[in-house]
């Protein structure tokens, strides 16, 4: 075990034990290869798809060379979700080595953000506009941040926090170390680190735009009016907790509520649900209250749960990039997953795009209860339908 274990990575002991009661055993390959160079203080590019186990990757060697010297590190995230995520997973590591943690995050009232600043914890993990907004009334100073995270830097610019990062980055020293985590390195990326990062070590676990290794895809072309029926006949056959993505979020609230009226337990989370309902829906689902959770993909990347057995892509997202996050929810961890995608017979274009950048064709099924439709303009891959790689549509499982 100690070969491939979290031994020879350069942990500190009382962090090490703490990994070993986690049950963590065997790295995962970004926390093998990041690990090793964050402790060393260097700055790092990193690539890699949501559930890779990037929190860790530098979560420890942040808390570690916090240990070493005075500072804190500022973690930013795109998501509120996110940033209450990568607080769980620290959690432990802070607490180990006497660290406070805040977490700064729009739709939740300023008063307690401000009385956790006062503490001044060694630790901020923060959305970039609510953090100026503490940064404007002048409740938080950055000018001794020693560490510095920008973990999901692509979906960060995807939503539009170009500006506050740039005024942020311009607030923090710049003798300063940088980790920058994306799951695609976009040119406005690259230019960041090019201007704000000291020869940074890139470390790529898999290439731009590849979709999660474990899952298998499968698409099933239908008439719109027809997706609702296909969809129940579809939750007759897993038994487990599907993840469902709209494009919208009056598509999310509709498809909750069809799912309610068929008896299916459903809870709903996108930018229409305030703070406290998101918590609810994400924890209800987490614990089995809630079968489907209904998502729109701005509410994607904070979803980390264990154990997805399914994700439905009920509307095909607006950006193909958005494909392989959503199906990253599921297959975590090493685990196998599978996905199922509802596409609409003039969308042949846009599955064909999604396929281009996963560099891989999925699978055509039909449901013997549902006439056959075919794409209007065929993809490449279009020959026939074939069998789903988990008999999705043929039996019962």
């Amino acid at each position: 075990m100690h070969n491939n274990g979290f031994y020879g990575l350069g942990i500190a002991p009382a962090l090490l034990d703490k990994v070993e009661k986690l049950g963590f055993s065997v790295p995962t390959p970004i926390q093998r290869k990041a690990i090793p160079i964050a402790i060393e203080g260097k700055d790092i590019m990193g690539i890699a798809q949501t559930g890779t186990g990037k929190t860790l990757a530098f979560g420890i060697p942040m808390v570690q060379r916090l240990a070493q010297k005075k500072g804190r590190g500022l973690v930013l995230v795109p998501t509120r979700e996110l940033a209450l995520q990568v607080r769980d997973a620290l959690m432990p590591f802070t607490q180990a080595l006497g660290m406070g943690v805040t977490v700064i995050i729009g739709g939740e009232s300023m008063m307690p953000q401000i009385s956790s600043l006062r503490k001044n914890p060694r630790v901020i993990i923060a959305t970039p506009g609510r953090l100026i907004d503490h940064i404007e009334r002048r409740n938080v100073r950055l000018d001794d941040t020693h560490v510095l995270v920008l973990d999901e830097a692509d979906r960060m610019f995807d939503m539009g926090f170009a500006p506050q990062i740039e005024r942020i980055l311009k607030g923090v020293p710049k003798d300063r170390q940088t980790m920058l985590f994306s799951a695609t390195m976009p040119a406005e990326i690259v230019k960041i680190a090019s201007v704000h990062m000291r020869l940074p070590v890139r470390t790529e676990i898999a290439p731009p735009g590849t979709a999660a290794e474990k899952v298998s895809h499968e698409i099933f072309v239908v008439k719109k009016e027809m997706k609702g029926a296909l969809l129940g006949e579809l939750l007759k056959q897993y038994t487990g907790p599907v993840l469902l993505f709209t494009r919208t979020k009056r598509g999310a609230h509709k498809v909750a509520q069809l799912l309610r009226t068929t008896g299916n337990a459903a809870a709903e989370i996108h930018s229409d649900r305030s703070l406290g309902q998101r918590k609810e829906a994400l924890n209800g689902f987490k614990s089995g209250r809630y079968r489907v959770l209904v998502a729109t993909d701005i509410a994607a990347r904070g979803i980390d749960v264990i154990g997805i057995e399914l994700v439905i892509n009920y509307d095909l997202p607006d950006d193909p990039e958005n494909y392989v996050h959503r199906i990253g929810r599921t297959g975590r961890a090493g685990q196998e997953g599978h996905a199922i995608t509802l596409a609409t017979p003039d969308q042949g274009r846009d599955v064909r795009n999604i396929e281009k950048l996963i560099k891989t064709s999925i699978a055509l099924s039909e449901h013997p209860g549902f006439p056959a439709d075919r794409f209007s303009s065929a993809p490449a891959a279009q020959t026939r339908a074939k069998k789903s790689p988990r008999g999705g549509g043929w039996r019962k499982r």
